[in-house]
């Protein structure tokens, strides 16, 4: 157990076999993960319709008009100079009401930057952080156990859309097709009393047991989401690095209306970067741990490590690190200070774990 954004959260279960094997499981099978240290921010309709919406807009960077009833994207929040606030998940519950999904540790932080930002606002923002306890229930055969606890028509439901339905015998609860772990999976939000989020729990474990279900930990969810090169604040994104730095411009809708950070983007944009997130493969014995040193093939330190782990489904072990961009290019040579020793790394494509998509029925008498 640790310390992790003032909750005591577990690194892995040895019991069952520790991070590797909950990697794994994920990875071929199905886990489980508490993640109810994240938190929630709902922005709902003051008093006029059009004012949640209005409020989400100016708040991220992502363009939530474009969402349906139902849906959910990547988005974040950015300071005025175009770096990180936080990246939040942003689900549309209704025409004017919004749910954003946060992280634990910059939670505090963020609930004062949406009340800050919305007080001229006609908004009400609410937060909801402490009423959910959140799993997520994640790997292939996730949806597998899901359906054994809900009514819920889950195949209807896409990646990045949710609905509401009895899940463990609890009405109208949240249920979303999304994670951070690269696969397919469900995260489900139960009210925080111990004695329902025990039994949810452990309902959840049972009905897991036969297609080999783990509970998971933060070593599992980390080594998970880097090789799919997701992004963790205060690594890959944090008050420092910009979105272009950061390749996320793709969730950042530069044609919406004005949002905060936006005019400091465009003026980056111009400007060309002078750093750049790529991926790493440590091509000798050593694994490149966050914060190492990062230098070029003249001996000049050239950048950093912001994630770094050996990769239980590669057998190798991998990073993201910022490099300058003439640097970054496929297959470049650069080095990693391990323990006062240069081990050679080679840039790689990433992400480094891309699932298996599953393909698209044919058309009758297609060949």
């Amino acid at each position: 157990m640790v310390n992790f954004g003032g909750w005591d959260m577990p690194v892995e279960y040895p019991a069952n076999g520790g991070l590797i094997a909950e990697h794994k499981a994920v990875r071929n099978g199905v886990g489980v993960f508490d993640v109810s240290h994240m938190g929630d921010i709902r922005i709902r309709t003051g008093k006029t319709p059009g004012g949640g919406l209005a409020a989400v807009q100016h708040l991220s960077m992502n363009d939530a008009a474009k969402l349906a009833i139902g849906q959910a994207q990547y988005s974040a929040m950015l300071y005025p100079q175009g770096t990180f606030v936080d990246d939040v998940i942003v689900h549309r519950m209704g025409e004017d009401d919004f749910l954003f999904v946060i992280n634990a540790g910059t939670r505090e932080k963020d609930i004062s930057w949406v009340r800050e930002n919305t007080k001229e606002m006609d908004c009400v923002v609410e937060d909801y952080s402490d009423a959910y306890t959140q799993l997520a229930i994640q790997g292939p055969r996730a949806v597998d156990v899901v359906k054994k606890l809900t009514d819920v028509h889950l195949d209807g439901i896409k990646n990045y859309w949710f609905t509401h339905g009895t899940i463990c015998e609890l009405p109208c609860r949240l249920i979303t097709r999304t994670g951070y772990t690269g696969e397919d999976g469900f995260e489900i939000y139960v009210p925080s009393d111990v004695e329902t989020s025990e039994t949810v729990w452990n309902t959840v474990i049972e009905a897991g047991k036969e297609f080999g279900i783990l509970p998971c930990g933060l070593g599992a969810r980390n080594t998970l989401r880097l090789e799919a090169k997701m992004a963790l604040y205060g690594h890959e994104i944090s008050e420092n690095i910009n979105v272009w730095e950061a390749g996320l411009d793709r969730y950042c809708q530069m044609e919406k209306r004005d949002f905060i950070g936006r005019a400091a983007l465009g003026k980056l944009s111009t400007a060309g970067l002078k750093r750049e997130l790529v991926g790493l493969q440590v091509m000798e014995r050593g694994i490149a741990r966050d914060e190492y040193k990062v230098f070029d093939a003249a001996g000049e330190e050239v950048g950093v490590i912001t994630s770094g782990s050996p990769s239980p489904t590669l057998g190798a072990n991998i990073a993201l690190a910022y490099v300058p961009p003439a640097l970054a290019a496929l297959g470049t040579n650069l080095f990693v200070e391990v323990r006062a020793q240069r081990v050679k790394a080679l840039v790689v494509p990433t992400p480094f774990y891309k699932r298996a998509r599953k393909p698209a029925p044919q058309a009758a008498g297609s060949n």
